[in-house]
């Protein structure tokens, strides 16, 4: 999104926020070597909840991501709302209510299909407790007019959601009746072969949406399926990683499908990982052999080639991960910094689909900096 897009109350956001990471910039850099004994390291454990669904200040990132797809055919409509807490190195005992100790970044993006029209927006500022906040009692998560929190019911679960910009705008209604799918060893999931390079890390998935969509002068009320995952650590990537391949999909048979890698510069796969599920959230091993693979490039408009289209591949058994349009890339400048692509995603093989979901290709411009 270009600045002269932007109105002028949101170009004044973007510069503060802008001039807020210029100023981190020193710390940015040093984050990247940190100290082992500033962020406490993430140890196996169990998670509970509703605790574990609010925020861990103490750790240096978290996010709250939640993605879905809306409708069917070629007027579906892909959708994601993530919400990224950051833990600085300024010093926590700065009385100032200015200090920038806590971050607080918010990325949302709509991709329609049959307009092949994909529009994004970030923001990012200090976490102020009361118009960015995170709650540490329980998901409920808010930038401004944009928020993510999680309702309790009878037997069920419902996360509510809004974000809005100037040509485009949803909220949503996304429940469960499931239970929590806990990633690696009881939510201790590695990203590396050191006991430090893990997160904690949870999904809920499926959820059934309900929302309200607006782009232009469209506007539609649509029903879909969704996912979420809420992630903290204090070290994600090994020595050697530049990024990672994410990919969540809602099977058809009502099942889940996880699997990323984390890679080096050549695009080597130097850690993987696979968590498959029935529809009644058992493990699955149908898909542990997982290999990616790319199937094709894809240039984007910063110039950045992604391995899009791409198939995963089981032996001689090739499955595709077809776009629902091939320009869904995230300029993260304003907020995170650089460029990533995050879009919506079928499963086939061969003509069939088997379900739908969206990946996450990030480090291919420039190595991820956490």
């Amino acid at each position: 999104m270009g600045m002269a897009t932007i109105p002028p109350n949101r170009r004044c956001a973007l510069k503060s926020a802008a001039s807020l990471l210029a100023s981190l910039s020193p710390w940015s850099a040093h984050l990247a070597q940190a100290d082992a004994t500033f962020y406490p390291p993430v140890k196996a454990r169990r998670l509970a909840f509703p605790r574990d669904h609010g925020a861990h200040p103490e750790y240096r990132t978290e996010w709250w991501y939640l993605t879905g797809w809306l409708g069917q055919g070629p007027s579906a409509i892909g959708f994601q709302l993530t919400f990224f807490r950051s833990r600085t190195q300024h010093a926590p005992e700065n009385p100032s209510r200015l200090a920038p100790n806590q971050l607080l970044f918010a990325h949302a993006a709509m991709a329609v299909g049959q307009d092949n029209f994909f529009m994004h927006a970030n923001r990012a500022g200090r976490l102020n407790g009361t118009r960015l906040r995170a709650s540490t009692a329980d998901t409920d998560v808010q930038f401004e007019d944009w928020h993510l929190r999680r309702v309790q019911g009878h037997g069920s679960e419902t996360y509510e959601g809004r974000f809005a910009d100037k040509d485009f705008s949803l909220s949503f209604e996304a429940s469960t009746a499931q239970k929590v799918i806990l990633r690696g060893r009881d939510g201790f999931s590695q990203k590396g072969p050191q006991p430090e390079q893990a997160s904690h890390y949870y999904s809920r998935a499926p959820l059934r949406v309900n929302a309200k969509a607006q782009w232009g002068q469209q506007r539609k009320s649509l029903q879909g399926q969704a996912w979420l995952d809420h992630e903290w650590s204090s070290q994600l990537l090994m020595p050697g990683a530049v990024g990672w391949d994410w990919l969540g999909i809602n099977l058809l048979d009502g099942g889940t499908l996880m699997a990323f890698r984390i890679r080096n510069e050549q695009a080597e796969s130097i850690y993987m990982h696979v968590d498959a599920r029935d529809r009644d959230g058992r493990a699955s091993k149908d898909w542990d052999a997982l290999r990616w693979q790319a199937n094709g490039h894809w240039r984007s408009k910063s110039l950045i080639d992604y391995p899009i289209p791409m198939n995963l591949v089981i032996g001689d058994e090739i499955y595709r991960l077809v776009p629902l349009m091939l320009a869904q890339e995230v300029d993260a400048r304003a907020s995170t910094g650089g460029f990533y692509w995050e879009g919506a995603v079928s499963l086939m093989k061969g003509e069939r689909l088997l379900g739908r979901g969206f990946l996450e290709l990030t480090g291919y411009g420039a190595p991820l900096r956490l």
